[in-house]
């Protein structure tokens, strides 16, 4: 008995999936978009050139933009987000340094005590006394370091690393001992690549020892919220009332008789409520000359998060306005290359492809353009902020966000303004594309 004719059949193919089918279907497009691209290589590399500019400028602008705000954060979070600065103003103008003494004593220990006594919550407190020496043996190889008098506890409050030796203690601080600590910088500014600790450093005419050198820290170059400008690296720290009993002599009586107040809070202070707090106390003592600031890092750094959200909107509008330029010029492009290719077309019409084959090969063209030129982009714009970093000394950083929103960027403009071009190369009529010439 025979088998049934169902069973001697060869079982029926399995069907592609429908995904794997469009892939499949795309790719002829995808290799004429090639010999196309590649047949007009100076046309296609100029097209491109809105699409490498565009991206690049939104890599490079926000890798400027990512990396200053990141130098700022860091110098903001370096401050402290549980600590308070109270900076008195200097006034270098001698008739108005007098008239607002006739007001306010200016920055006093007795406003740090009445600030203790009248708030809760803070761990460490110090006053601080600065100021820049006349002169100072070793002899400076640059700019003259800045003298910081503040206590022990000024060490823990801006977290402070030493990295050789050690600080002074409070005995050395209560005897006003002449003992002394070197920033990084003012270390390598005195005694180069020698070894600080140990030795002796003349500040105007008192001898000061080296007992330790401290580790770096960060420094803005622009005045940040009532905080000047300075090089936190090229400092020397002295006892508080070493320099108020040794140094002292080199002031006028107009001068602060401190110039600075930090406060460190517990974890259950409110920043904000005690600043308000100490500004109350102030222009009460002060009489309101508005002759201090008082500097809330926790405050700051909400404020750069917010300028940090604003600036990269606005990087990406005004660099987006690049990318624009280079969809119109895809654009354009596919336009002309219609005109030239419309027998192309119309015998590809001929020969039986539809309006959909005809569809992809140009959108598939305009994609290339924007994919390769948007890939071109990003190295470019690696390269700009490398090569800014390195002239103007900036500090920029290349996010992978920054990336993919250029990349996603500049293919959806070769998509957007290459659909309008593809869309009218598949409604020409193939009788009147065969007659072109």
């Amino acid at each position: 008995m025979s088998a049934p004719a169902t069973l001697l059949a060869p079982p029926p193919a399995a069907p592609k999936p429908r995904v794997a089918q469009r892939w499949w279907e795309i790719l002829p497009e995808f290799r004429q978009g090639l010999e196309s691209l590649a047949l007009h290589k100076l046309r296609t590399f100029l097209t491109m050139l809105g699409m490498i500019f565009g991206v690049a400028a939104v890599v490079s602008m926000l890798s400027i933009g990512a990396g200053a705000q990141q130098q700022v954060m860091a110098f903001i979070e370096q401050l402290g987000v549980r600590n308070l600065i109270v900076e008195g103003k200097e006034i270098t103008d001698w008739q108005a340094k007098q008239k607002i003494r006739q007001i306010s004593p200016g920055l006093t220990f007795q406003d740090l005590r009445t600030i203790l006594a009248n708030t809760s919550g803070i761990e460490f407190s110090t006053a601080r006394k600065r100021f820049t020496p006349s002169k100072m043996i070793p002899k400076p190889q640059q700019d003259m370091p800045v003298i910081y008098g503040v206590t022990p506890t000024y060490q823990q409050i801006v977290n402070l690393r030493v990295l050789a030796g050690r600080f002074y203690d409070a005995d050395e601080d209560k005897r006003a001992a002449a003992v002394c600590v070197l920033g990084e910088g003012a270390a390598l500014n005195l005694f180069g690549q020698q070894e600080a600790v140990g030795k002796y450093v003349k500040v105007n005419e008192q001898w000061f020892h080296v007992i330790g050198v401290a580790g770096p820290q960060l420094s803005t170059q622009t005045q940040l919220a009532g905080l000047p400008t300075q090089d936190l690296n090229n400092l020397i720290y002295v006892p508080l009332y070493a320099a108020m009993l040794r140094l002292e002599d080199t002031y006028s009586g107009l001068r602060d008789e401190i110039d600075g107040i930090y406060l460190h809070l517990d974890a259950q202070a409110d920043s904000f409520q005690t600043a308000e707090v100490a500004r109350s106390i102030l222009n009460v003592s002060h009489r309101n000359a508005g002759d201090f600031s008082i500097v809330v890092p926790a405050e700051l750094l909400a404020d750069q998060r917010r300028t940090q959200r604003i600036f990269e909107v606005v990087m990406v509008a005004i660099a987006a306005i690049s990318l624009l330029v280079g969809g119109i010029g895809i654009m354009n492009i596919m336009l002309a290359g219609i005109l030239e290719r419309t027998h192309e077309i119309g015998v590809r019409r001929a020969v039986g492809a539809r309006q959909n084959d005809i569809l992809r090969q140009f959108l598939v063209e305009a994609v290339l353009i924007s994919f390769v030129g948007g890939i071109t982009g990003i190295f470019f714009g690696f390269g700009i902020s490398r090569l800014i970093a390195w002239l103007a000394g900036w500090s920029t950083i290349v996010t992978v966000s920054s990336i993919l929103l250029a990349f996603l960027v500049s293919a959806a403009v070769g998509l957007v303004f290459g659909i309008y071009p593809a869309m009218k190369a598949a409604q020409l009529d193939p009788v009147e594309a065969l007659r072109y010439e």
